[in-house]
């Protein structure tokens, strides 16, 4: 047999490495704008066209190449910042592996323009599908102007998975944050589609948080600053007040490269967990600086994961740094006991004369009068769709065992006429128990409802079909409340818009990433407005999803879950009725939109076996 392995040609090699290294347009302006940095720029000005599809293009005032170094640059492997393998241990650059121009050069059409500081003219650098086209010399400004145009135009099947625009332009913003947040000291500039969108003057770490995240930012910011001889640690933790339960901007630097490291994050949030309700999440942005010799980032294709030699004693640094922050700030929990549904005691004066308690009784009261013959609050209940009621329901036994035992004799053959909404309207008495379950007697034994999440199912279902019909109705806010966004968010209003306002929301662009809220659904009260929109922007962000449906069912669960009554509030029996009445004529009442339990059966068996 003849011999059949051989070596790839580097066109193809290219491409291979490419796959792994540029992944969208985002891949590209980070290895883009690394490359800036380690030029030693202080101006870097990125411009990109219809979301990095047809146009990365990368600017800056570094110390610019030679002819012959142009040309090396998109060699495979080829580097200024690695001689022996030692060094590989002793990184301080963004870059050094010598992958990410010809991995770019691969799966796209580049030209580079640069020039030295000294040099009287520069060059000019034209790349197609790792072929050079062109190399000249050419007038231009020191520094270098990168341009990325088509990305993966002779790879079809990579193109074709990109996402939509907005979502690469998220991307695009996300990564470029991460650049931003750790180099306060560069000045930034944005275009996209020939619009500046954005500039971030060089400045301090603190206003270039704020620059980013947003002004009203600033007042939640608590300095955290601690250097040992393993690690000097600073940055900003938010105030335990801003935390959220999406999307918290936790960012993590080491040695000005951003990282993702889930043991340190759990260091700063166990330092809060005693702050914060459970199920939120802090706001950090904490820096390392650390011997490069005790870090390896080449584990990872885009070096965002980072291992350290020390990881143990620099988490056990990091947590006491965090809270000793808290408490300098006085962010530190008081004694609060539960004084829920205490009796109001009042303090004795024996000045005073205290009346003895009277006992008032009602001697016209009747328990075994019917309550259907007096009165009545007028409430009426929903018409059930019996149809979607029983497809709810996997056989025959389950549907008998969530009607009243009160109705057994209505099965009797006398009572053949009554129909299912006639069963329900039966006199159903309901409990609650500890605030947070709803109780109910059914034929198979006892019905335990979570009421938080009966009202979410509920909720969810009004706005859902209120976006779909376009039917919300707003209610206009006394005074319009401020919200700030940073690039990444502000990127998916335009997507949002519509929805948004078809469940009632009335919002006006105020410029620089700022919305003012006049108007909110009118089902929502005693909501903080700007953190619902806050919450259902980020998860339509950390969805990813360019599916409208999926948009719009993360929009109607985030109003769900902030406008849904919470654990602790005392229900009558009416409106335990109303919560149960609407739950089963939902066509899912067994489980909230994001599949969380909301029906539990305690069996009459299992009760019996607790008496014997």
């Amino acid at each position: 047999m003849s011999d059949i392995i051989h070596l790839l040609p580097d066109s193809i090699a290219n491409q291979i490495a490419a796959g792994e290294v540029i992944q969208r347009p985002a891949s590209v302006v980070k290895e883009l704008v690394e490359n800036s940095i380690d030029a030693g720029a202080d101006s870097i000005q990125l411009i990109i066209k219809d979301a990095g599809r047809t146009l990365v293009q990368v600017i800056d005032n570094g110390k610019g190449m030679s002819g012959t170094d142009a040309r090396m640059a998109f060699e495979r492997h080829a580097t200024s910042k690695i001689r022996v393998a030692d060094d590989l241990f002793a990184l301080r650059t963004m870059g050094f592996r010598g992958e990410a121009l010809p991995s770019i050069a691969a799966i796209a059409q580049v030209e580079l323009r640069t020039k030295q500081k000294d040099d009287e003219v520069g060059t000019l650098l034209q790349i197609s599908g790792s072929k050079v086209e062109l190399q000249e010399t050419v007038a231009c400004s020191s520094g270098s102007n990168l341009s990325v145009k088509n990305i993966f135009f002779n790879v079809p099947a990579r193109r074709k998975f990109l996402k939509s625009n907005d979502t690469e332009r998220r991307n695009i913003l996300t990564e470029l944050e991460r650049i931003v947040l750790v180099h306060p000291d560069i000045e930034f500039s944005f275009v996209d589609n020939d619009v500046e969108m954005l500039r971030y003057p060089a400045c301090g770490l603190r206003q270039r948080i704020v620059n980013v995240i947003g002004k009203n930012f600033n007042q939640q910011l608590i300095s955290i600053d601690v250097d040992t001889t393993l690690a000097k640690i600073y940055g900003f933790i938010g105030k335990p007040e801003s935390a959220r339960k999406t999307r918290a901007l936790q960012y993590f630097f080491v040695n000005g490269r951003y990282m993702r490291h889930p043991y340190f994050n759990k260091a700063v949030t166990n330092a809060f967990d005693p702050l914060i309700p459970s199920g939120e999440n802090p706001n950090y942005f904490i820096y390392l600086e650390v011997d490069p010799s005790t870090i390896d980032v080449n584990i990872h294709p885009t070096k965002t994961e980072i291992k350290f030699e020390n990881e143990q004693p620099i988490w056990q640094i990091l947590s006491a740094a965090v809270k000793e922050a808290l408490g300098k700030f006085n962010e530190v929990p008081t004694i609060d006991f539960d004084t829920d549904g205490a009796i109001d005691i009042p303090i004795h004066d024996p000045s005073k004369f205290v009346e003895q308690p009277r006992v008032n009784v009602n001697p016209s009261y009747n328990p075994f009068k019917s309550p259907s013959s007096g009165g009545g609050s007028g409430y009426k209940r929903p018409n059930l769709d019996w149809e979607k009621f029983y497809e709810g329901f996997e056989k025959e036994s389950e549907v008998d065992s969530v009607l009243p035992d009160t109705t057994t004799d209505l099965f009797q053959p006398e009572s053949k006429e009554i129909n299912g909404s006639e069963i329900l309207q039966e006199m159903v008495v309901h409990y609650q128990y500890k605030n947070r379950y709803i109780l109910t007697s059914v034929k198979s034994g006892l019905m335990l409802i979570d009421q938080h999440r009966a009202h979410i199912r509920i909720l969810f279902d009004q706005f859902l079909n209120q976006i779909q019909q376009k039917k919300g109705i707003s209610q206009r806010t006394l005074f319009p409340e401020i919200i700030e966004l940073s690039p990444s968010e502000a990127a998916m209003i335009p997507y949002l818009m519509d929805d948004l306002e078809a469940v009632g929301f009335d919002l006006s662009h105020l410029g620089n990433n700022a919305y003012a809220i006049n108007g909110v659904p009118s089902e929502i009260t005693n909501v903080d407005a700007v953190q619902l929109v806050h919450g259902m922007i980020s998860k339509s962000v950390d969805s990813g999803s360019d599916v409208k449906d999926e948009i719009r069912e993360t929009l109607a669960l985030s109003m769900a879950n902030a406008a849904a009554i919470s654990y602790g509030h005392r229900m009558e029996g009416e409106e335990m009725g109303k919560i149960v009445d609407h739950l089963f004529a939902s066509p899912a009442h067994k489980h909230t939109p994001d599949g969380r339990t909301i029906i539990s059966m305690l069996e009459d068996a299992t009760i019996d076996k607790m008496f014997r």
